[in-house]
């Protein structure tokens, strides 16, 4: 059981991260894991009409961190530390970009998941991500 609701990280995320906005919605959080998906905007384009790499890396990266605060709730200053992408195959523009994530790892110090990345509607995933985040010792969690 996830310590917080879509909507409780939603408004976490509208207080502490209001840019994330920009990088995808929350469709759902779940023990170890969150499923959020891109509506791709002009912005999230690069020529040519793909999805933009970074566009993808944001996804995945906010993804993760979702997953993470429904596993240890409310935490500002969770931190990425490192992200890896594997870009398979083209998105498809017209479609949404769905994140699966899943934490592989949760610590007192580090978290470590991955993300498949999907057109919507399609079976392949059109990207992988392995990302790790820094959690702040629990004296420092409520700073932000």
């Amino acid at each position: 059981m996830p310590c917080m609701s879509v909507e409780e990280i939603n408004q976490f995320l509208a207080e502490h991260f209001p840019q994330g906005a920009e990088y995808g919605s929350v469709d759902s959080v779940y023990s170890l894991g969150a499923r959020m998906r891109l509506t791709p905007k002009q912005a999230h384009l690069r020529p040519g009409g793909t999805v933009s790499g970074p566009a993808m890396m944001a996804l995945a990266d906010v993804a993760v961190y979702v997953a993470l605060l429904g596993e240890i709730g409310p935490v500002p200053l969770a931190v990425t530390t490192n992200l890896n992408i594997n870009f398979l195959q083209r998105p498809k523009p017209e479609a949404d970009v769905i994140a699966e994530a899943k934490l592989l790892k949760v610590g007192s110090r580090l978290a470590v998941g991955e993300v498949s990345l999907y057109s919507e509607g399609g079976e392949l995933p059109v990207a992988h991500v392995t990302c790790t985040y820094s959690i702040p010792p629990r004296g420092q969690r409520e700073r932000g």
